[in-house]
């Protein structure tokens, strides 16, 4: 199933400039021409919630739409990028960084190691990509913009949902999505 290791080079570099793009216009289905139709995307949420997204069509509208509603202005820079060509898997850790900032100046950030796995489909598209965040670290620093009044309305919006218990698109119980998190695609 290998890939040249140069092809792999250069989807992880198509990627960042993807990011990067998504960054800059704030809006993160740009993106969208980065998985093949069939790909899946997801990640867990903590013991009673997990996300994915089906499809390219999914991963747009859930992913990079409503999931990445309110972070405008936030950026992930990639830290490391590990490549695997004879599995065809990348490994990329991130960080979180919000462009609001504390009275002392600082950037409000996601603390803890956050990261994406992926699975190269061909065509400068991945297949398959799992991603994971520091869950507790996340919540924390929402609150703490929220009551800051530095995090965006629309994920205010959200997070205060979620606190109702209303389930978001794309979020499921525990294996019960279409496809589960450690499911890949045969070779």
């Amino acid at each position: 199933m290998g890939f040249a290791r140069a092809e792999l080079e250069a989807m992880v570099e198509h990627w960042l400039d993807a990011n990067r793009r998504a960054e800059t216009a704030g809006d993160w289905k740009l993106m969208g021409e980065c998985y093949t139709v069939d790909a899946s995307y997801g990640w867990n949420v903590g013991p009673k919630d997990e996300f994915m997204a089906v499809g390219r069509e999914e991963i747009i509208e859930f992913a990079l739409g409503h999931e990445m509603a309110g972070l405008s202005g936030w950026n992930f820079p990639y830290e490391a990028v590990i490549i695997d060509e004879v599995q065809g898997m990348v490994m990329g850790l991130w960080r979180q960084v919000a462009d609001a900032t504390r009275e002392d100046g600082s950037h409000y950030e996601i603390q803890g190691l956050g990261g994406s796995w992926f699975l190269y489909g061909g065509n400068m598209q991945w297949s398959w990509q799992r991603d994971f965040f520091d869950v507790g670290n996340a919540g924390a620093l929402y609150l703490e913009m929220m009551s800051a009044k530095a995090l965006a309305p629309g994920m205010v919006a959200r997070i205060e949902g979620g606190m109702k218990g209303e389930r978001q698109p794309g979020h499921y119980r525990p294996g019960t999505a279409a496809v589960g998190l450690w499911e890949r695609p045969s070779p």
